[in-house]
């Protein structure tokens, strides 16, 4: 079985449609039929439950063929891509989680990193703020850039990356667009949004208040699953939300105003990684901004 036709196997039996397949894998829906086919002959068995039209279903047999099949795929891939990498004398791969936006601002770091090591592959990739350290803790990531303070039992916080003042970002309709400058007593008179995931408390005070400095409570008022409903609900709405100061930057939109805040508010973001999974690639990094030194933007 060749490793095309494994991929079309395994593809339907995800999509359980041979069309959607096809679509997915950018093939002829005549060629997954005739993978499948030559499959089921080979083998001598149906894989598929043909007898409904808009839907198809696995045998038995598919099933048994699917768990043994995914495990063998998926170890495959990864020997092709060492391969691959070993061809172009890469021995090592660094995955960077960022839940900011702003990763242009950072090539001075991955430009020393990658001049200091250059036999491991810097790969950057975004973490959304709503489930912030669940990449790091599934592994999908080896290090997270996320604002400071981060107080996790099983994490240890590396040297900050850089440091920005926060903003207030309001509807252009809002009462406070048309004025030069926030509070931070108008959270809340407004009311802000609520990350629809629970996180530390202490990490989401540290960018969005419980509390204003007169004391006055912060209502949530609406739950969100993500930084573009977020801003969605704001752009429409008459409550407001914090944000960095690269926002204004890499998140401007017609509809939205960023004022600053009449009070110092500001955030540090920081390199922050599991203890148990430290290793020479992590320190690396961590004195690659440490030589570099923290951006202030």
């Amino acid at each position: 079985m060749e490793i095309r036709d494994i991929e079309i196997f395994l593809t339907l039996t995800e999509e359980l449609h041979f069309g959607r397949t096809a679509v997915r894998l950018h093939v002829s829906q005549a060629r997954v039929s005739q993978a499948i086919k030559e499959q089921e002959r080979r083998i001598g068995g149906s894989l598929f439950d043909r007898s409904t039209r808009r839907r198809i279903r696995l045998t038995p047999l598919g099933e048994q063929l699917r768990d043994d099949l995914r495990p063998v795929y998926a170890g495959l891939l990864h020997s092709l891509q060492r391969a691959r990498m070993a061809a172009r004398g890469v021995t090592a791969v660094l995955r960077v989680g960022m839940v900011n936006t702003n990763g242009h601002d950072l090539k001075p770091f991955w430009s020393a990193f990658r001049s200091r090591h250059p036999h491991c592959e810097l790969r950057l990739r975004h973490s959304p703020s709503q489930d912030p350290f669940g990449p790091l803790r599934r592994g999908d990531v080896d290090v997270l850039i996320a604002w400071l303070p981060v107080d996790e039992a099983d994490f240890t916080t590396g040297p900050v990356v850089f440091s920005e003042p926060q903003v207030l970002g309001v509807g252009v309709h809002h009462p406070l667009a048309g004025r030069e400058s926030a509070s931070l007593e108008h959270l809340a008179d407004f009311g802000v949004l609520s990350p629809a995931t629970v996180v530390p408390a202490s990490w989401e005070n540290a960018f969005q208040p419980f509390f204003t400095p007169a004391g006055r409570a912060v209502p949530r008022l609406e739950v969100v699953a993500n930084w573009e409903e977020n801003i969605a609900i704001v752009a429409d709405g008459g409550m407001v939300t914090l944000t960095g100061a690269h926002a204004t930057r890499y998140n401007a939109r017609p509809d939205i105003v960023y004022l600053p805040f009449d009070e110092e508010r500001s955030l540090r973001w920081g390199l922050v990684w599991r203890t148990e999974t430290e290793n020479d690639l992590l320190r690396g990094l961590a004195q690659t901004v440490r030589d570099v030194g923290t951006a202030r933007l």
